[in-house]
């Protein structure tokens, strides 16, 4: 302060004629002496080194307080007098309100910055449980409550907010054994220096260590808390700090005036009568000695602008100009200074524009400091980053987190979380009546994912998708139908041919022996179409294996279809001759002319196309094609053929039971004609087996899920068709093969 008002009163520009005088107090960190201070200020006018003081009050401008309190106090005191107070350090918000402080104005930024920021850091390194400690004083708690309103907004959580007084021992007991029993890693320190330094003592005496501190301004940087036992507490602290000052000139005064007083304590008389303190020497070793110190010295810059800027607003009322000097008939009053003061606006010689705004945000620019130990075992502040409110949001902070040391000379980051972190497959689940930060990790479902850490939900994976095994990811579905590699298919296609092998066989024996009786008296016109459409029956149930596509959807049913009405029609032709033959040998009975060869053969034909009409008006309105079946299955997809039109379906199912149940009928009644070989009953048998097939096949065909309904279909087919080809062909085989005496017309009639 003493710098820039000397500095002031010998300048040619600003106040050429008028030199600014001051008197100091020291208030001794008590509110009733800052009181007193004011008082005196403002009781009467001031002699200064032989000189008036002219104007209408004693002081105009008052540069103070350190504290928030104190300077609350302070300007309330001084409100009703319109005094301006300029503080260099009181960053309260509650100080931002014009209406309940008029006349205060500050060079350092309000906490609402630097609360903010500290809630941004904490989120930065991912910290997102900690404790909070602070002065109970304006300062630390209105700094606190920003902090907390800011870390909510983050994303952090607050295990616990405690604060305390300097004059209250208890509550500070209180607040060592929080810290002792929290989980929290991480300790938000809202504190003023005399409070920090309480705390530190405490911490030190309990060996509470290992804990990372996130401090302000009011202690980050101050000497005074570096101890021999302090680094193991707050060794790796980081905080924020008021950038250094930068004022050309200040070093050299500084040492320049404790040399001078450093040289008259040593020789123990005035300045007159030293003689060694003219050595050129002995300054420079001085300068050597002090350079750090004051470097390190970072509130003088916000003194220096205060001064200025009542200098610049004297300047203006007082009509100062460069070569006539200032009107020294103008009488200054406080209120006009406070006016002048709001629109001051000026550039100091470093370069820094100074004005004032009530959100202090053309102010608000931090050093992040970091405490570290140097090789030599003293303790250091080291800048690490910065933070500055002007910038634009997302540029504001810059950190170079490679050079901060962490508690206990780590380079690797604490982490201070009340639960870990979930990992992707999994989802948050907040615990009963704790904060949102502390959760459990709950998997995904089945067919949900989530691909990212601390996932608040799990997505659907869609439709043809589904869930890794991690749940991190989505995968094509398995596509399901039955195929021919697979162990089930190779057996149903041995079957199939195996029949296919049979029915050749049974084929191939009856023409070697179709001049037989046996084959004769069989209808071997209507057995041969048989054997072939039975061919037909066991080859179309190779058309379900495989991967549907649009042919083989429409094949696979209508081949069905067609082939087994071809069969059943034959075997009802057979059935209907058996019943013809023996009505034809009653006297009279002219039956076999009307069921001749030639109606046989058009019975069958007329049979097969009214089923070959049904399949094309099926394939015409509403064709069976693919479908992929992603509803019965939630992991896998049922490639299948879609029925189409079920009443298509039903209608050829429908027709060829029809036609099985008219057979069954006919053969049933012709079952005990007498003859040695009577067809009707071994056809009685077939058809029992098949429509027995048929009708166990229908719940089995419902309920059989994905690739087994298409085995069932298959199962039936085969079984259909093996109990045709065993139960009316087996016997005639017999016969001809291994009883060939039986195969005669004699033993045929009966009458052998």
């Amino acid at each position: 302060m003493i710098f820039a008002i000397e500095e002031i009163n010998q300048s040619d520009f600003l106040l050429p004629n008028v030199s600014v005088g001051y008197r100091i107090y020291d208030n001794c960190g008590s509110t009733l002496s800052s009181m007193r201070a004011v008082m005196a200020l403002m009781n009467g006018d001031e002699q200064t080194a032989g000189k008036t003081c002219f104007g209408k009050s004693a002081v105009h401008a008052i540069i103070g307080e350190s504290e928030s309190s104190s300077t609350i106090v302070l300007s309330r005191t001084t409100g009703p007098f319109k005094i301006p107070v300029i503080s260099h350090s009181a960053t309260c918000e509650c100080l931002s309100s014009r209406k309940a402080f008029p006349s205060f104005f500050r060079t350092i930024a309000s906490d609402l910055y630097q609360s903010r920021a500290l809630a941004q850091l904490v989120k930065h390194f991912g910290w997102t449980w900690v404790g909070a400690v602070n002065s109970d004083s304006d300062y630390g708690n209105n700094g606190m409550a920003i902090f907390l309103t800011a870390a909510r907004e983050e994303g952090v959580c607050v295990e616990y907010t405690e604060k305390f007084h300097r004059a209250e021992p208890d509550k500070l007991m209180k607040v060592v054994e929080v810290i002792r029993k929290s989980t929290a890693r991480v300790i938000v320190g809202f504190l003023a220096h005399v409070e920090m330094n309480n705390l530190l003592e405490q911490l030190s005496l309990h060996n509470i260590t290992g804990r990372q501190f996130i401090g302000v301004e009011a202690w980050i940087t101050a000497d005074s808390l570096v101890t021999p036992t302090s680094f193991s507490v707050l060794g790796g602290s980081l905080g924020f700090a008021v950038q250094k000052a930068n004022i050309s000139g200040l070093d050299d005064f500084l040492i320049n005036g404790f040399w001078e007083r450093d040289c008259q304590e040593n020789s123990g008389g005035t300045m007159a009568e030293t003689v060694p303190c003219q050595e050129n020497q002995q300054l420079i070793e001085l300068k050597d000695d002090d350079d750090d110190d004051v470097a390190e010295l970072r509130y003088s810059s916000n003194i220096y602008k205060a001064i200025y800027a009542v200098a610049y607003s004297l300047h203006s009322m007082l009509k100062c100009d460069y070569s006539g000097g200032c009107d020294k008939t103008v009488k200054v009053n406080p209120w006009q200074v406070v006016n002048s003061l709001k629109h001051v606006n000026f550039t100091i010689k470093n370069g820094d524009q100074v004005w004032f705004d009530r959100t202090g945000a053309a102010v608000a620019r931090y050093e992040v400091v970091n405490w570290q130990r140097e090789s030599d075992g003293s303790v250091h502040f080291k800048p690490v980053g910065y933070y500055d409110a002007s910038l634009p949001s997302g540029q504001k902070f810059a950190l170079r987190t490679e050079d901060i040391m962490w508690p206990g000379g780590n380079k690797e980051l604490p982490v201070s979380v009340c639960s870990e972190s979930c990992r992707p497959g999994t989802r948050k689940v907040l615990q009963k009546g704790k904060p949102v930060c502390c959760y459990d990790c709950v998997p995904c479902a089945e067919g949900e994912i989530s691909n990212t850490t601390d996932a608040n939900g799990c997505s659907k994976c869609p439709e043809e998708y589904w869930s890794n095994q991690n749940r991190d990811a989505c995968i094509l579905k398995n596509v399901e139908f039955l195929s021919f590699p697979e162990v089930m298919s190779k057996i149903l296609v041995f079957f199939t041919l195996f029949g296919v092998v049979l029915t050749l066989l049974v084929a191939t024996l009856f023409l070697i022996n179709k001049d037989t009786p046996l084959v004769k008296a069989n209808n071997s016109e209507l057995s041969f179409l048989l054997l072939f459409s039975l061919t037909l029956c066991f080859l179309c149930s190779l058309t379900f294996i495989g991967r549907p596509s649009e042919w083989s959807c429409m094949l696979r049913h209508t081949a069905f279809g067609i082939t087994f009405v071809l069969c059943i029609s034959c075997i009802l032709g057979k059935t209907i001759v058996v019943l013809m033959a023996f009505k034809a040998t009653l006297p009279g009975s002219n039956m076999m002319k009307w069921f001749g060869p030639a109606q046989q053969r058009l019975s069958v034909l007329a049979f097969t196309l009214i089923q070959v009409l049904i399949c094309i008006l099926w394939l015409t309105i509403k064709p069976p094609l693919p479908f992929k079946n992603i509803k019965h299955y939630k992991e896998k997809i049922i490639l299948e053929c879609a029925l189409g039109s079920p009443v298509g379906f039903w209608a050829v199912l429908g027709y060829i039971g029809l036609l099985a149940l008219l057979c069954f009928f006919l053969a049933f009644l012709a079952r005990k004609l007498p003859d040695n070989f009577n067809e009707a009953k071994f056809i009685t048998f077939s058809m029992l087996i098949f429509c027995a097939v048929w009708i166990t096949f229908i719940p089995a065909y419902v309920s059989s899920p994905g690739k087994f309904t298409v085995a069932v279909e298959i199962f039936a087919i085969l079984a259909s068709s093996y109990g045709i080809l065993f139960c009316i062909f087996a016997p005639k085989c017999f016969i001809i093969v291994l009883k060939p005496e039986l195969n005669t017309k004699k033993h045929l009639m009966g009458k052998g």
